[in-house]
């Protein structure tokens, strides 16, 4: 059975940010804004998806995770996935029980319609286990 999550984030406060995010990303896809992270672990391929309590797109290379227990993992993409940083959105599938370094993720564009469009597919990096600063 494949299993399909969508990480939608939304809501006022993300909607009016995200109207000033290309201020504040560079032409690289990277922001200069995102929280700095302390890495406090060994990176991991998977992380189970019942851990996954809350993401974060902080650019178009860079995702934060938070799981169970308060616990952070930053994901560097290995590859730019355009337009993720200003969408702010995205969705995966797997038929695993934990999402990994190996999974595609799919950029979702909320176009006002009935429902979100794909905008394209990205790989996933490493989770590295971090402290965000605040």
């Amino acid at each position: 059975m494949k299993r399909v999550t969508p990480f939608l984030i939304a809501g006022l406060t993300l909607a009016v940010a995200g109207c000033t995010a290309d201020a504040k990303q560079g032409n690289d896809g990277h922001r200069a804004d995102i929280p700095k992270a302390k890495v406090v672990g060994k990176p991991v391929n998977c992380l189970p998806l019942q851990t996954i309590r809350e993401s974060q797109v902080r650019d178009d290379w860079t995702i934060d995770f938070r799981t169970s227990g308060g616990q952070w993992y930053r994901n560097t993409l290995p590859n730019r996935c355009f337009s993720l940083g200003f969408e702010r959105a995205f969705s995966y599938s797997t038929s695993l029980t934990q999402l990994c370094n190996v999974d595609i993720i799919t950029v979702l564009v909320n176009n006002g319609g009935p429902g979100p469009i794909n905008r394209g597919a990205c790989g996933l990096g490493e989770f590295t286990p971090v402290e965000l600063e605040k």
